[in-house]
């Protein structure tokens, strides 16, 4: 651990941020590879006094906020890690970075399936860093579940935050586009969720860069209007969940109404619009028959 003085760290914090950036960035910087929670944070901005004990020393810290600034290169992917909900997860550009408003997945699983003690059987397609399946593997531990992406190397970041986060063997990971894996499953789902690439694309072609230079593509873009891997997952989803098993979709901001369609064509009942915390129809679900 290196020491300095407090007085010594808010001066250089002051000259970093004098370069640009945001505080929240900054925090996530210290706290990931400073070793410096957002709670000494706190002190440190109402106590001047005494040292501070950093795990790396300040010219490696200003060389990644550096690299943050000049490359836009999102702070997640230089500290390989990100927080979503409780679960401190690993990254690399090889997977999307989880989005608060994806957070509301699971409470909507909550709603639906208010037992924890349930057996359920969930598949989660598309799953990234694994976020989404690990927490309602932890949440639901007598149940399981199953979770497939294209991308072996996202599996292989899944598989890892899985086995820092729990010593059972209720999630299993396969590669794979979408339901294909998925073919000895057919019929016995209670439950498949998906946050899938949903943005449009010219809406892709306008994103920030440093969403659209550095999170991958295959993640984000779902064809010309949006809907093309959503429409895929619903029209096959009949084939694997139980009858009045649930899928629930994340959708773009605009997109509700329309897989709203999409799923009462392919039979399913009981459909809902989500909104996130911002008053927008973020998800989509519906229970088939």
């Amino acid at each position: 651990m290196l020491s300095i003085s407090v007085e010594e760290f808010l001066i250089w914090k002051k000259n970093l941020l004098s370069k640009g950036g945001d505080q929240q960035s900054f925090a996530f910087l210290l706290d990931c590879i400073g070793g410096i929670s957002p709670s000494d944070q706190n002190l440190i901005s109402i106590n001047f006094k005494g040292n501070l004990h950093l795990k790396k020393n300040l010219v490696f810290l200003e060389s990644i906020w550096d690299h943050h600034l000049h490359k836009s290169c999102p702070i997640q992917y230089l500290c390989g890690i990100t927080f979503w909900r409780d679960l401190k997860l690993n990254i690399t550009n090889k997977v999307l970075i989880p989005r608060p408003e994806t957070e509301l997945i699971v409470d909507i699983v909550f709603n639906i399936f208010r037992k924890k003690s349930e057996k359920l059987f969930f598949a989660e397609l598309g799953t990234g860093s694994g976020a989404i399946s690990i927490a309602l593997s932890l949440a639901y531990p007598f149940s399981d579940g199953v979770a497939t992406d294209i991308d072996q190397d996202a599996l292989e970041i899944a598989t890892k935050n899985y086995t820092n986060f729990s010593k059972q063997s209720n999630l299993k990971f396969y590669c794979g586009n979408w339901w294909s894996p998925l073919e000895s499953f057919k019929g016995k789902l209670d439950l498949a969720i998906s946050n899938p690439p949903y943005i449009p694309k010219d809406t892709y072609e306008k994103l920030p860069k440093e969403v659209k230079n550095f999170e991958p593509k295959v993640a984000l873009l779902g064809g010309e209007d949006g809907l093309k891997h959503i429409r895929e997952i619903i029209q096959k989803a009949p084939l694997f969940l139980k009858e009045k098993g649930w899928l629930i979709l994340e959708n773009h901001f605009d997109q509700s109404e329309k897989v709203k369609q999409l799923l009462i064509k392919n039979k399913f009942t009981s459909i809902e619009i989500v909104k996130d915390l911002s008053g927008i129809g973020r998800f989509t679900i519906g229970r088939y028959k």
